[in-house]
């Protein structure tokens, strides 16, 4: 790949319209005339299909906005207090967005036009003279991206169209409807699975970026235990574990920041950088409290998007040396102390508004030994077994002491199956804060309506709302979720 994936080819192929248009299908169809079978010639055209494809990942709707608007903010770890920062997101955060919010509408455009991306690559690389082994590769992360995307696209929405194949016209598109969300969980864990075979375990420098075969494994132990699939998730993380490849940094804070990213802890990170025609990341201006100036950003104008709430802020421990790395409670303006809650993982100097070097972790080793633990705890609890050595684990780090089956420290005890349970869900909660991680951890936990019911949540926005745009393009075949007729 090219500079590390950070620098995306402008690819007219894999250019799309995300209009809103109501007269064709075209969130599942490509505009450009490029993209036919006579473009794709050489391994070159085939690497520059995949590097966009990996490029999709920076759009809105996906890892520049959506996955954090939906991961954190429609959780009780983020809120929007100032309506200036957006009433599409505000009402994301308050459980009042409908079918016409334009987060559902951008989150599933997106996802589509990468998920038609990565299948142009898979479709079109059979007929290229290209390496044996090469080509399998480049298989492998386009079907990885196609497994991440529909694995957010199935926690978000549900039953979606289930598309495999290149769409080559607008009208081929009335022909998918939704599919029901265990077929596409199939699909997932099929690509994932094939990924794993052929993804190489390092890459070089020159390549950073791309995924690995842990990212696939540790994608795929992810979604085992979505789907309570416990054995399979403690099988699939054990082996990722043991290989060795990964591992805790002894100090949170070098984990955040852009002289700190790819390292060993991480996994797969969606690449970012500054000053390269719309390569860089909003999160430092987008996270900064609206009426900070530059006193936080430094550059560019605080939009105070995803503030974190108090409620997070006291849930930390005494001594939690996660706390400060992950958020602020304070900024200094015009000489003045000014108290007021911010995401400080993702601060860094932009090059212009919106602009900044900070990736995006999507994985990494930390949620790998929580998972694996939350699963060994599922599949039968043992006082201070295996779970409590990889919950442990990322306590220490944090520098907080070790919790036991028996403690004289009540709140250090964890004596039963159900009362690990809530030890995880707060080690997930406070390791992974403001990373996108906490809306998906309580719905598939089923704690989700129990936690944020105070907040506004009803039963049904366990799903968001299918974008009215598409179930007025067809109709016949895509219908609302339900609680938002």
């Amino acid at each position: 790949m090219i500079n590390n994936i950070k620098m995306r080819l402008l690819v007219v192929l894999l250019l799309f319209v995300a209009s809103g248009c109501s007269d064709n299908f075209l969130d599942l169809a490509p505009v450009s005339q490029l993209n036919g079978n006579r473009f794709f010639k050489t391994e070159e055209d085939i690497k520059n299909a995949l590097t966009a494809t990996y490029g999709a990942l920076q759009a809105p709707g996906l890892y520049y906005s959506s996955m954090h608007v939906i991961g954190d903010l429609r959780s009780d770890d983020t809120w929007i207090p100032n309506p200036n920062a957006g009433a599409n997101l505000q009402e994301v955060d308050e459980f009042k967005n409908n079918a016409f919010n334009t987060i559902s509408s951008s989150t599933w455009s997106a996802h589509y036009q990468g998920i038609q991306s990565a299948n142009i690559v898979i479709a079109k690389i059979a007929d290229v003279p290209m390496e044996t082994s090469l080509k399998a590769r480049y298989i492998g992360e386009a079907k990885f991206l196609r497994a991440l995307m529909y694995f957010n696209l199935v926690r978000i929405f549900g039953d979606v169209p289930l598309v495999l194949e290149v769409i080559n016209n607008p009208s081929e598109g009335y022909a998918y409807g939704r599919e029901a969300a265990g077929n596409v969980y199939e699909q997932i864990v099929s690509d994932l699975k094939e990924a794993v075979a052929v993804l190489p375990e390092q890459i070089a420098s020159a390549e950073i970026g791309r995924a690995t075969r842990g990212a696939a494994m540790a994608l795929l132990g992810k979604v085992y235990l979505t789907r309570a699939q416990w054995d399979l998730a403690a099988q699939t993380l054990k082996e990722l574990i043991d290989k060795g490849t990964y591992q805790l940094l002894p100090n949170y804070t070098n984990l955040f920041g852009a002289a700190n990213e790819n390292n060993r802890e991480s996994i797969f990170e969606v690449q970012f950088k500054k000053g390269s025609s719309g390569e860089g990341s909003p999160y430092t201006n987008q996270f900064a409290p609206i009426g900070s100036g530059t006193a936080v950003t430094g550059l560019g104008n605080p939009l105070g998007q995803n503030i974190p709430t108090d409620a997070i802020a006291a849930a930390y421990e005494t001594g939690d040396l996660r706390k400060n790395a992950s958020m602020q409670t304070t900024y200094t303006l015009n000489g003045n102390t000014v108290t007021h809650n911010y995401v400080a993982k993702y601060l860094g100097q932009p090059a212009a508004n919106l602009d900044s070097d900070n990736n995006w972790i999507v994985l990494r080793y930390a949620d790998v030994l929580l998972m694996y633990a939350e699963a060994l705890n599922e599949l039968g609890f043992e006082a201070n077994g295996e779970a409590f050595l990889y919950l442990n684990q990322v306590r220490n780090r944090a520098g907080l002491a070790s919790k036991t089956s028996s403690n004289s420290d009540p709140s250090l005890q964890i004596a039963s199956q159900a009362a690990f349970r809530p030890a995880i869900e707060q080690e997930r909660r406070i390791e992974l804060a403001f990373e996108g991680h906490r809306w998906f951890d309580l719905v598939r936990t089923n704690r989700a309506l129990v936690v944020l019911a105070p907040l506004g949540m009803k039963a049904h926005h366990v799903l968001l709302p299918i974008p009215q745009s598409q179930i007025e393009i067809n109709p016949g075949l895509v219908t609302q979720n339900p609680g938002y007729n």
